[in-house]
């Protein structure tokens, strides 16, 4: 089961979700999307909050409302975390998490820690959690046909933009040549280099004067 949750209305329309436990966490990790950002209490043992971000947007675009949104939501559905103040609670791209075959289920590492950015919780503010909480919807998704999806529509993008890509160098040659082309016939059409059929027959020998050569 995967809880979905939106976060406050001003600031977009954003979906936070996390699994119901540690094993579906691991379906969450394996097949994340490039937009999801990854947050969990540090230190402590807490649910796995993700952010889905729009399609181009990093986790640079993560407005502060969003970011205290997850960051409450993380807070309030850690066992520990939920009880304590002044908590950091981290956060980095789907992308940068790490699993290894020594990990135990839902058990994550970073491929890079400088990626991975702090956020401090002085306290839960209820109004917050209860905002989010009304907003929640249980879904059971089957996370690797989204995914799969997901990957069969990138492909077909690339397949889209590849096919675009050799149609306008295709153009741009054509064009080309057509400017090539036009610079030649200029080049014969240039007024110096022609001859009038006065400037030949000025030039040309007459009748006779070709019959007396050849006698």
């Amino acid at each position: 089961m995967v809880f979905y949750f939106k976060a406050r209305p001003e600031c977009g329309d954003y979906t936070i979700f996390m699994g119901l436990d540690k094993f579906e966490n691991e379906e969450l990790i394996k097949y994340g999307f490039p937009e999801d950002v990854w947050f969990h209490v540090d230190k402590m043992s807490s649910a796995h909050v993700y952010l889905r971000m729009h399609k181009g947007q990093t986790i640079d675009d993560i407005s502060e409302g969003v970011l205290e949104d997850c960051a409450q939501l993380v807070k309030a559905n850690s066992i520990q975390g939920n009880k304590v103040n002044n908590i950091d609670v981290v956060y980095t791209p789907w992308a940068n998490l790490k699993k290894t075959a020594s990990m135990d289920v839902g058990q994550v590492g970073f491929y890079n820690s400088k990626t991975v950015r702090t956020v401090r919780v002085e306290k839960k503010i209820n109004e917050i959690v209860n905002r989010l909480n009304r907003t929640k919807v249980e879904r059971k998704p089957d996370l690797k046909a989204e995914r799969e999806a997901v990957n069969a529509a990138e492909r077909a993008e690339r397949k889209l933009q590849l096919r675009d890509k050799k149609r306008r160098e295709e153009m741009e040659r054509m064009e080309k040549d057509r400017q090539a082309e036009l610079r030649s016939y200029k080049g014969l059409m240039v007024a110096e280099k022609m001859t009038s059929n006065k400037q030949i027959a000025a030039t040309s020998k007459s009748l006779q004067e070709l019959e007396e050569d050849f006698m």
